[in-house]
């Protein structure tokens, strides 16, 4: 059995709670799942959340899931600033973790994360599910397979358009307590795909900007926005290929856009998380008169999309995606091998986000390691 605790119930909180409800529906090879003790800020919300999510016990203080014996693993989601805390005190207290990205707003922090969790022998992942996606599976597989050749450049985008408007009010996200901005909020996600499909990254040169300067908060005071909403990156990985990471959380008609395009020596693959479940492949080497970009539709063919829908063409969403994740980490907690980012993984991430904010301060290339 597995007993598991949840702090935070915002957005991700309430992901994270669909996915330890629905993994043993989907896979059936899971132990029991209990959802035993939720954590809040207030017991009033607290409360509330329990039975909206299916949890048998609440708290309005965090310590609380952590200190409950019945919990065995911890799911935080709360934002970013409180997560190493958080971490360290459930992996010292002997429970597996399961945290949001992105792992701290320090380096420091996050180095003590991965500290602590080498010391606790517990599994500590973090939440990249983009790599659980089928698509995602299916170009690793194509690149292990060689089919469009030595890889020499790779481009990845992310986008959405939820700080564009401008007369949006001050919030936590613009404050320097959650972090650099877009580069710690978003580009950590195509960084988790840059790790999986490729390796790390060796160097980076980076600019970031902020669209909009001013907001207004609460009392209806302007205050200075500290944090970037735009970067742009140029890298060097450590296998020889370059590429170009652009991050915008200011683009206008973008909604949950993560595009990367691989260039080969022999063809090129190209996905877009708008189209979550196409991926395009082009191949230098077909006849001349059929050559163009084909569309490879997910299907059960590609794993573990077969786990939830029968049928090609359906289509998974994000939610499925965090359900693929939930039943990673079950297989990790079991000994198995499994497909996660861990806190020491994590950590060569968050050093390539903390290398881009130096370039940007310094003007200059900057060495990731």
């Amino acid at each position: 059995m597995i007993g598991v605790g949840l702090i935070g119930t915002g957005y991700m909180g309430k992901c994270h709670a669909i996915a330890w409800n629905g993994v043993r529906t989907v896979f059936g090879d899971v132990p029991e799942i209990r959802l035993v003790h939720l954590g809040e800020a207030d017991q009033a919300l607290a409360d509330r959340r329990a039975g909206e999510f299916g949890f048998g016990r609440a708290s309005g203080d965090w310590r609380r899931v952590i200190e409950d014996p019945e919990v065995t693993v911890v799911s935080i989601t709360t934002p970013n600033q409180f997560h190493a805390e958080m971490a360290v005190a459930a992996l010292e207290a002997g429970k597996h973790v399961w945290c949001e990205k992105p792992m701290a707003t320090s380096l420091a922090n996050a180095a003590r994360m991965k500290d602590a969790a080498q010391a606790s022998g517990r599994v500590a992942a973090l939440g990249y599910n983009y790599i659980q996606s089928p698509a995602i599976r299916l170009i690793g597989r194509l690149l292990e397979a060689g089919r469009i050749g030595s890889v020499n450049h790779l481009r990845i985008e992310m986008d959405e358009d939820f700080m564009a408007d401008p007369s949006a009010p001050f919030g936590l996200k613009h404050g320097k307590a959650s972090g650099y901005g877009a580069l710690d909020d978003f580009a950590v996600h195509p960084l988790s795909l840059v790790s999986q499909l490729f390796g790390r990254v060796a160097t980076v040169l980076c600019d970031m900007s902020r669209p909009v300067a001013e907001r207004r908060d609460a009392s209806g005071a302007l205050r200075a926005v500290e944090t970037f909403d735009v970067a742009s990156c140029l890298l060097r990985l450590e296998n020889g290929a370059t590429g170009t990471l652009c991050v915008n959380r200011a683009a206008w008609g973008r909604k949950g856009r993560i595009q990367i395009q691989i260039f080969g020596a022999h063809g090129t693959i190209v996905f877009d998380q708008e189209r979550f479940n196409e991926v395009q492949l082009y191949l230098a080497g077909d006849d001349p008169a059929e050559q163009g970009f084909r569309t490879i539709l997910a299907g059960p063919a590609h794993e573990p999309y077969g786990d939830f829908i029968p049928a090609p063409g359906h289509g998974l969403g994000f939610n499925d995606l965090k359900i693929i994740e939930a039943h990673e980490l079950i297989r990790r907690i079991g000994g198995e091998t499994a497909r996660l980012i861990d806190f020491a993984e994590g950590l060569e991430i968050e050093r390539t986000v903390h290398a881009m904010a130096r370039s940007h301060d310094e003007r200059r290339w900057v060495d990731v390691r």
